[in-house]
């Protein structure tokens, strides 16, 4: 059985009984000719690439739905199985990345329902716009940081803040900002993603960016004189 040992968890099936080793170098290929390769010869190989490409970042988006490691590793291993398995239900109707993210929410969500211990954020953000349309500060600016002597420090503190600000988002806010701001996806694959419009992607992140700057206002900025 093919083995992702980072996170622990087994991530396709033992079709042929052999070790997964790649006859050739499979890096250069696109998603969708891997997929094709691995749902047509049950190349582990092709398989174990996009393993490679992907865990990482899925890993990443379930952690921010679920916020607990455990269970993202856990639901990282029922999205590759669910590849394994179903890899070819995919249609090239879409990008496989978009496809394969779709599968990775749906079995975060389904088990956010399964454990009633995981408790989704409910707070509500819809009204939330406490600047104008462009987002600009009024009478701000930043904070001199200069006195302080330990900058590493604040660097680390700085990052956990901001962290921690970005967990506080509502799961639809959060989502949709971690997408396009830690995982670069476009506001349509997006959409795409969720099931939602472009538009309802892009009021998503500017609400997002905006509840963000004034929950780090008071450490990032000093009201100006």
């Amino acid at each position: 059985m093919g083995f992702n040992t980072k996170y622990n968890c087994a991530v396709f099936p033992d079709a042929a009984g052999g070790k997964g080793v790649p006859a050739f170098n499979f890096g250069g290929l696109p998603d969708e000719e891997l997929v094709a390769i691995f749902t047509e010869d049950g190349d582990e190989g092709a398989f174990s690439e996009i393993v490679d490409r992907y865990a990482d970042r899925i890993y990443g988006t379930v952690l921010r739905i679920l916020r607990d490691p455990s269970d993202a590793e856990d639901v990282l291993q029922e999205v590759f199985l669910i590849l394994a398995t179903k890899a070819g239900t995919f249609r090239r109707e879409s990008k496989f990345s978009t496809w394969l993210y779709m599968v990775a929410l749906n079995a975060s969500y389904m088990r956010i329902r399964a454990d009633k211990k995981i408790r989704s954020n409910e707070m509500s953000i819809e009204d939330y716009a406490p600047y104008d349309e462009s987002g600009a500060l009024s009478g701000v600016v930043l904070k001199d940081f200069s006195r302080i002597p330990d900058r590493e420090l604040l660097s680390r503190e700085g990052v956990e803040i901001i962290m921690n600000a970005i967990d506080e988002l509502p799961d639809q806010y959060r989502v949709v900002f971690h997408l396009m701001q830690e995982q670069g996806l476009r506001a349509a694959e997006i959409a795409e993603v969720l099931g939602i419009s472009v538009s309802n992607v892009k009021s998503r992140l500017h609400r997002s960016r905006l509840y963000l700057r004034d929950r780090l206002a008071d450490y990032f900025y000093e009201t100006g004189r």
